[in-house]
């Protein structure tokens, strides 16, 4: 162990005359404590909610949309067949997407009707797993007895089916605007369904307005024959997805299809909670600054007590260096002490939220129901790496200034 090391780790430890400054000493350390702790829960937290919210998307929405610019397709089995050769795609499955009125006997609502294929819808979205009642093969004609019945199913999601007041085997009428043209002018198209399902996503957006019935009945009703609104498309890597998307264009050979990912599709929304991690890194590391003033103080009150040492060790032979090293190794243990303790208050408190999840939010507001807690091993490293940088720069001026102190004016005053 080097002099420098041994003298800054022993003026750490106060006598009873300095006493007030191994307070503030304490107060430094709790000062980086408390902000490490701070930016691993809120960072972990802002993690944990954009891996949620995007679970939750992916659930419901797939990875890639194909469409048409000039409105539906109308060869879609041949198109879905050569999507899934594309190298990259997992499962692909047609779908119907339009905006309708739902009325049960209870009440109204407006909402989002989409057709799958029942065979194959599974493979790309996680509707299933998100099934409370009744499941995917239900969307045909065979009522829960097993009977032939004329009227098609319907799975709602469960906000949605809580506000038109129906539970599962009820009927709900869906009303489309795009009705049919008459002599009287154009008529709203009107069918019964039969609710054979409740999905809940976890996100009240979704589960509020969201409607699914079998590719078939969506044809029916809407009256557009044999056509889609397009291809759903599920990849091996999300990551990839819009490599994989482009890939897909130069197979369907561009105009009139059109190919999304679900980031393209997303991107304000992960943009928005990108720029808002950084925003909040940035305000929580003033708490370090704030931190690192303690320190510069308490080095400064550590030098101003230690005159007469530095003096001692400078006529001895102590270099400028040597001096500088002392007191920048007491500020970077007080950096690293409170980094340390940081960094455990941190995981703990994650590791309760994760467990526990005492904190709930209302899901109308915030999407989710409670605190999604994700650490990242990489902003845990650079937290750690930030707080003992600015722990270490706090201790330059300090050290500077009692490395320049003159030992006969420091001794000719004691």
């Amino acid at each position: 162990m080097s002099y420098e090391l041994f003298i800054g780790l022993r003026y750490l430890k106060a006598k009873r005359k300095q006493t007030f400054v191994s307070l503030i000493t304490l107060i430094s350390i709790a000062g980086v404590m408390v902000g490490v702790t701070a930016l691993i829960v809120v960072l972990a937290v802002m993690n944990g909610f954009k891996e949620d919210l995007r679970e939750k998307i992916l659930g419901v929405t797939s990875h890639v949309v194909i469409s048409r610019f000039d409105g539906n397709i109308a060869d879609y089995q041949q198109v879905n067949l050569q999507v899934e050769q594309v190298k990259g795609v997992t499962a692909a499955t047609p779908f119907i997407y339009t905006q309708v009125m739902i009325s049960s006997r209870q009440s109204i609502s407006g909402a989002v009707l989409r057709g799958i294929d029942p065979e194959t819808a599974g493979k790309v979205i996680n509707l299933a797993r998100n099934l409370r009642t009744g499941s995917l093969e239900e969307l045909g004609v065979v009522d829960r007895s097993g009977n032939t019945t004329t009227t098609p199913g319907i799975i709602l999601g469960n906000e949605l089916a809580r506000n038109l007041g129906v539970v599962r085997g009820e009927p709900v009428t869906v009303i489309s605007p795009l009705g049919r043209l008459t002599p009287l002018g154009r008529v709203p198209r009107s069918q019964t369904f039969r609710v054979s399902g409740i999905f809940d996503s976890g996100m009240y957006e979704y589960d509020s307005t969201l409607a699914y019935v079998s590719l078939g009945a969506a044809q029916r009703f809407l009256g557009i024959g044999d056509r889609v609104t397009g291809i759903e498309v599920r990849v091996d890597d999300i990551y990839r997805a819009d490599r994989v998307a482009r890939d897909i264009s130069k197979t369907l050979a561009g105009y009139p299809y059109w190919s999304r990912d679900w980031m393209r599709m997303n991107k304000n929304l992960f943009s928005a909670l990108k720029l808002e991690k950084i925003v909040m890194f940035i305000i929580l590391t003033l708490i370090i600054l704030v931190a690192a003033f303690n320190i510069i103080g308490t080095l400064i009150m550590v030098v101003i007590e230690k005159t007469r040492d530095i003096a001692i060790l400078k006529s001895m032979g102590a270099t400028r260096r040597s001096i500088m090293k002392i007191f920048m190794i007491e500020g970077m243990v007080i950096g690293l002490v409170g980094t340390l303790l940081g960094l455990l208050g941190g995981y703990t408190l994650c590791e309760l939220l994760a467990t526990y999840q005492f904190i709930e939010l209302p899901q109308d507001v915030y999407y989710i129901s409670t605190l999604p807690v994700k650490m990242d091993p990489l902003d845990v490293t650079i937290i750690a790496l930030a707080a003992i940088a600015i722990s270490l720069v706090a201790t330059v001026y300090p050290a500077w200034q009692a490395s320049r102190l003159d030992p006969a004016e420091a001794i000719r005053y004691e």
